[in-house]
């Protein structure tokens, strides 16, 4: 049989490059499919009000690489690009906690404490992980607001995917690849603008398409974007895939946009974010493309249980947009962690979905509290309280606070039609509600706000629908030890089916209280180390 590609890889997030990468260079012939653009400095938003740069909407012809899907549940956070959500992450690369190996359903599937170790200092050497060089004012106020509560010696600089150049040299400053010995491109030394989210274009965030993408690309990957994936079939009868696949992929873009054709391959990575793999498993196993896919898809979806919460400073002369986006972090308590963000002067339009913060019960009383809270502020602050709720000036004056616990709880995600919308299937969260706020973390913002002058503020999702926002959705496609726990397992290996492998935040066995992107970029090193170097004369197969 010919074939297109020995491995097709479906997505070009942190799990879908590192496939990329490490697979070429095991001597297999690769293709990535990418939904998203391709982004050069040139051509990034100047601000997250150039909505059709910025927002992944393409329904609404907005065809960035931000994107936001709402649930009843929560509201999801994430990224749409070639590099995937490296474009607009905030460049933050912690190793979680040892405990949450012992929690979930990857529990016991390996000596995690032994062997992920060496893949985090593989992953952090490919990121460029450094420590934050840059603290800003946010960072310094934070700092401030620890000691005002008694945690300030938890606070750290965060870890980073940042090219801060030489110490003491003049940022902005352009230097020959300074990570793979001259086989990566030319990088600028930040400048601490703050853009991470909306996109760096200093040449200084370590983009995916700067490390292993780029190194992929050079040595034979091929990329396809702005191309959808809508169907996977096994091949010659065999319906466990081991005769291969052909994959049918949609043009979205371009003089062949609408145009569909077939891709033959022996391999499939499903790398698509825990959103993206989620829906198109769905689909494949709906159709009856992939009947075998295991019936706990869907389920142990996690959220990080995070809060977006903050404090702004109405008026304030000192401009909180300066630095890295994630510059520090704190603990609170030995569950909750929080971390500065930040996105550049004049990137004001989250502003537009905050809101004071309000204590009380989720629920209906909450939005009368919250009214009552408002109305008191407005009668005492007028002023102050009309700044906070003008987007205006949002990102000079505004600390973000990202919240996160490792303590467990889940969702299940499902495939139907919402009552909104029934013309077609779309994915619906279903469960118990998570926790619409941290109580830990809004006490922490109301004491720190006092401490410091401003006013605390939380996202008006939370209010008003009694659903929080996550940037970290993982699970719902996650490592079991059989069928019945998960999707695939301890090698990241589709059950019921050969050469198939899921390398993303679907598979994520537990809440990692903190950002999960080095996680996911471990785990996939873990997956590709155990796939042997290609031999002609047979299939992929797991050493």
């Amino acid at each position: 049989m010919e074939w297109d590609y020995d491995f097709v890889v479906i997505g070009s997030g942190f799990g879908g490059s590192v496939s990329a990468l490490r697979l070429t260079e095991k001597g297999y012939r690769v293709g990535v499919i990418e939904q998203g653009r391709r982004w050069t400095p040139d051509k990034l938003p100047k601000s997250n009000w150039s909505l059709a740069k910025w927002i992944w909407r393409p329904s609404l012809g907005l065809n960035g690489f931000f994107g936001m899907q709402f649930f009843r549940h929560v509201v999801v956070l994430h990224g749409n690009a070639v590099g995937g959500g490296s474009i607009t992450y905030g460049n933050t690369l912690l190793v979680p906690p040892d405990k949450v190996w012992r929690q979930g359903s990857w529990t016991g599937l390996n000596d995690w404490g032994a062997v992920m170790p060496g893949h985090y200092a593989t992953a952090k050497r490919m990121l460029g992980v450094t420590t934050n060089q840059l603290l800003g004012p946010a960072d310094l106020r934070l700092k401030e607001m620890a000691r005002a509560v008694g945690a300030e010696g938890s606070f750290y600089p965060t870890e980073v995917g940042v090219f801060f150049g030489e110490l003491g040299a003049e940022p902005g400053t352009t230097y020959a690849d300074p990570y793979f010995g001259g086989e990566g491109p030319a990088r600028t030394s930040c400048v601490g603008c703050g853009a991470c989210m909306v996109g760096c274009g200093k040449n200084a965030k370590n983009t995916l398409d700067k490390n292993y993408l780029y190194l992929a690309e050079k040595r034979g990957a091929e990329l396809h974007a702005e191309t959808k994936v809508v169907n996977v079939v096994p091949l010659a009868g065999k319906p466990d895939g081991s005769a291969g696949y052909e994959v049918e992929v949609l043009s979205l873009a371009g003089p062949t946009r609408g145009q569909r054709r077939r891709i033959r391959c022996r391999g499939i990575v499903f790398a698509a974010s825990s959103l993206g793999t989620q829906e198109l498993l769905f689909r494949l196993k709906e159709r009856g493309s992939l009947p075998h896919i295991s019936d706990a898809l869907g389920k142990h979806v996690r959220t990080n249980a995070e809060s977006l919460i903050g404090v702004r400073f109405p008026g304030s002369k000192t401009d909180l947009s300066r630095g890295v986006a994630i510059g520090s972090g704190i603990y609170i308590d030995e569950h909750t962690h929080i971390e500065a963000v930040r996105y550049p002067a004049g990137s004001d339009a989250m502003g537009l979905l905050t809101t004071v913060m309000t204590l009380g019960r989720p629920g209906w009383t909450r939005i009368v509290t919250w009214m009552g809270t408002l109305l008191k502020l407005m009668l005492t602050k007028p002023v102050a309280t009309l700044r906070v709720l003008t987007p205006n000036g949002f990102a000079r004056e505004t600390m973000i606070f990202l919240c996160m616990q490792t303590l467990d709880g889940s969702l299940t995600m499902k495939l139907q039609r919402r009552w909104f919308w029934p013309f077609s299937k779309q994915l619906s969260s279903h469960g118990d509600h998570i926790p619409t706020f941290i109580p830990a973390a809004n006490d922490f913002a109301i004491k720190a706000a006092r401490a410091t002058g401003g006013v605390p503020t939380t996202s008006i999702t939370e209010i008003l629908l009694n659903v929080p926002m996550t940037a970290h959705c993982m699970g719902g496609a996650v490592m079991g030890r059989t069928p019945a726990e998960g999707v695939c397992d301890g090698k990241n290996r589709v059950f019921g089916y050969h050469n198939m492998y899921i390398c993303d935040g679907s598979m994520l066995g537990a809440n990692l209280g903190v950002n999960p992107s080095l996680t996911i970029t471990a785990l996939t090193e873990h997956a590709m180390s155990h796939i042997a170097h290609h031999d002609h004369r047979a299939a992929p197969s797991a050493e």
